[in-house]
């Protein structure tokens, strides 16, 4: 049984919010213990990180590297078998004070079943899972 679209939207907003929050417990609530995620701004090497240490570290980095940073337009568009999310990223380079607008179409693909969203394998980037949350606290 596959989660309705309302369903998919609750577990990508918690995950979302427990990224923004830098908050690992409340992330790994949401997502496998094998989630792995891959990340490319479109400008740096992509990068691959596994695991809560390489995960809060990446978003560390990112907290020093911009002064702000924010996801504008977030749109969740659900397949049957996948469900993907387009956005804008608006940013500004603390150390030189650039502002950035990014615009990402298939910024996160996830293959979702009954309580676990899952990077399809065929795709070209990683193997993420996460769960969905019984009820949201």
């Amino acid at each position: 049984m596959n989660l309705v679209p309302a369903e998919r939207d609750i577990l990508f907003e918690d995950f979302a919010r427990a990224l923004f929050k830098r908050d690992m417990d409340a992330l790994y609530r949401v997502v496998c213990p094998d989630f792995v995620w891959r990340y490319h701004d479109g400008v740096s090497p992509e990068l691959v990180l596994i695991g809560r240490d390489a995960i809060l570290k990446h978003l560390d980095e990112n907290k020093a590297r911009y002064a702000t940073s924010r996801f504008r337009d977030v749109v969740y568009h659900h397949l049957p078998d996948v469900s993907f999310m387009t956005f804008r990223i608006s940013e500004t380079v603390r150390s030189t004070g650039e502002h950035r607008e990014l615009r990402a179409w298939g910024g996160a693909f996830f293959e979702v079943t009954v309580d676990r969203v899952a990077t399809p394998p065929s795709l070209p980037f990683s193997s993420s899972r996460l769960s969905f949350p019984r009820a949201r606290p």
